[in-house]
């Protein structure tokens, strides 16, 4: 980092400081709510403004007016109490007072992230409502929340992609010290907290950096959401600064345990540093003793994203796991359309996924007409992320449908126990763990607007890459994402909590058995195999030192009678016999009965289920030796 002066407005015992990166202007002034003016001279660096106001205090709005004509809100504003178009608000970082003195952070391993949109999540939607639910994610099993984008955005509710100022949370889900009230009381409770940040372009209503400098942004690379930022052009370093203190500010001053980085795909830097690595490096330094873990979306399954920075990568913990949600969706749901094309939702996918992480490392990819993905190594499991669901999948779809509404119980169990039972670091979007009748709508604000029938006219075209979306009757179904309905209908019940009570111990115990099996519990990619047992079904072992081994088998279609079963995976130790540990067709999770698939005769493994064993010791056959 260049400088050590933040960017925005800093309180201090003398004043408040403020600075600004404008190379546009000439003349930068601080205009506050009183109608005074504070003049700011020019920093070191180029195109910097900076300045303190000694009779500035926190409470205060401002705006800065550039060059004696119009007044924006500032770039780094750390609070908009209006909104993104009205002014900025002082606050002081230091006056709330921390109880997590003792919190080390989080590291990858062992992990169970929740992901949730926190204006759904709750009837109240903010930061102290959501608070009441940490007890019970606690009992589920999570360890790690995953937040949508909070940075502040247009309107009364948005999925967070169209932020606009950075730095500041949004006032609609509280005053400036909420998310530290919910990072606090979830640290009290052993949560871990990661907020999902967006680096690849800017909302499209309320931002004003291009008033300040044309080199937010360039058109030298492409971008589906509009101008990519610049990281690596003329006067990037304004970019670049932007993005790592912002990175830094959420893990300082609010205590966040990472950080889940979007669309890493569309973050274009050929500098000699790619800017997450900068990301990375300096994140972890303002940390200091904390552990923080930084997780990446990426399209093209990028494996350097979570190679260190010394090896050229860019130094990350994680990465989404595309691949294996396609192949699962198409696997319980038989639909291949779109980019679900180049999936066949075949055993062999499922368990080269579970073996490999990606599925895609360098092949051809048909819907995109070019090579997909990059090579897996020794990276260890934990670094992979796995969902069956998550707010793009369902969201990006006609009605928002979750995915238990899509194919059979009996699947969705299987599809389920999968997920949680694999070596990989799982992830639930949030409802997910009692089967929630709330759909997952894209939703927006921006009735009334010139954006609005835009932004309804961009998803009609999104979806018609799905034949079964393109029909007429279709797209005049699609609620409008301007339609208040839309949130409103994507709000979670959490009575069905009580009322879907199987599918909600479903995941209790599945997550249980993850977490207190040993051999289940450690994540070892290097120490299982897979192998296929019919046209649905598949195994999957879980080698342990002394032979204790575990086996989960997976069934998505019709019973299969595995007589014989020449399958080596299949055998147990010479010295001991496979014991039924867990089934997904027991009773209380919705099956019509937890039988043996073993027997004396052979394997006959039950339709639409998944079943977990462990090698128990033969104590007659230890004694005959």
């Amino acid at each position: 980092m260049t400088h050590t002066i933040p960017l925005g407005a800093q309180v201090l015992e003398d004043g408040v400081q403020f600075r600004v990166w404008a190379p546009k202007a000439k003349r930068v002034e601080v205009l506050f709510g009183n109608g005074k003016t504070q003049s700011l001279g020019r920093d070191d660096g180029p195109g910097y403004f900076t300045g303190i106001a000694s009779d500035a205090c926190p409470g205060m709005t401002y705006r800065y007016r550039l060059d004696d004509d119009k007044d924006f809100p500032d770039p780094c504003s750390r609070f908009q109490p209006e909104g993104p178009h009205g002014p900025s608000q002082i606050v002081n970082s230091s006056a709330y007072r921390w109880r997590d003195h003792d919190w080390a952070g989080v590291r990858m391993a062992g992990q169970v992230i929740y992901e949730l949109q926190l204006g759904a999540f709750t009837e109240e939607g903010t930061f102290d409502a959501a608070i009441r639910e940490l007890d019970a994610l606690k009992r589920l099993g999570i360890t790690l929340l995953e937040i949508m984008p909070i940075a502040e955005f247009p309107g009364r509710w948005n999925w967070g992609y169209d932020g606009v100022c950075l730095f500041a949370p949004s006032h609609t889900y509280g005053d400036y010290d909420a998310l530290k009230r919910f990072v606090d009381a979830a640290h009290e409770k052993g949560l871990g907290v990661i907020l999902d940040v967006v680096y690849n372009h800017f909302g499209p209503d309320g931002n004003y950096l291009s008033v300040f400098s044309d080199d937010y942004v360039t058109d030298r690379y492409p971008n589906e959401w509009g101008q990519a930022l610049n990281f690596d052009g003329p006067g990037s370093e304004g970019m670049r600064e932007l993005v790592v203190q912002n990175a830094c500010y959420w893990i300082e001053e609010f205590h966040l345990d990472g950080l889940r980085i979007d669309a890493t795909h569309a973050i274009h830097d050929a500098g000699d540093q790619h800017i997450l690595a900068d990301l990375s490096v300096e994140a972890r330094r303002v940390a200091g003793r904390r552990s923080i873990v930084l997780i990446a979306e990426s399209e093209a399954q990028e494996i350097r994203a979570v190679r260190p920075v010394e090896q050229g990568g860019w130094g990350l913990d994680a990465i989404w796991c595309d691949d294996f949600h396609h192949a699962c969706r198409v696997a319980a749901t038989g639909r291949r359309e779109a980019y679900y094309t180049d999936y066949l939702g075949t055993p062999q996918e499922l368990v080269s996924a579970v073996k490999r992480g990606f599925l895609y490392q360098g092949q051809r990819y048909h819907w995109q007409g070019k090579a997909r993905g990059t090579m897996v190594g020794q990276e260890p499991a934990s670094s992979f992320v796995f969902y069956i669901q998550n707010h793009d999948q369902i969201g990006n779809s006609l009605m928002g449908n979750r995915l238990h509404m899509l194919t059979s119980p009996g699947r969705y169990r299987a599809m389920t126990a999968l997920c949680l039972l694999a070596p990989q670091t799982p992830m639930l979007f949030m409802g997910q763990e009692f089967a929630s009748s709330s759909p997952f709508l894209f939703f927006v604000d921006f009735a009334g607007q010139d954006l609005g029938p835009k932004v309804r006219k961009g998803r009609l075209e999104f979806l018609r890459q799905f034949p079964t979306f393109a029909s007429e009757g279709a797209q005049m179904s699609m609620l409008d994402p301007n339609d208040p309905t839309a949130f409103k209908r994507s709000k979670l019940d959490w009575s069905e909590r009580h009322e879907h009570a199987s599918v909600y111990r479903l995941h209790c115990d599945l997550l249980r058995l993850r977490r207190e099996d040993l051999v289940l519990s450690a994540q070892a990619r290097d120490r299982l195999d897979g192998a296929v047992l019919g046209s649905h079904a598949f195994a999957i072992r879980y080698f342990e030192e002394a032979g204790f081994d575990r086996l989960l088998i997976v069934n998505l279609g019709a019973d299969l009678h595995l007589v014989p079963a020449p399958e080596p995976l299949l055998a147990p130790h010479p010295m001991g016999y496979w014991d039924l540990v867990w089934s997904s067709n027991h009773p209380q999770y919705g099956g019509l009965g937890a039988l043996n698939p073993l027997t004396e005769k052979g394997w006959h493994i039950p339709a639409e289920s998944a079943t977990v064993f462990r090698i128990e010791r033969n104590v007659a056959a230890v004694a005959r030796e």
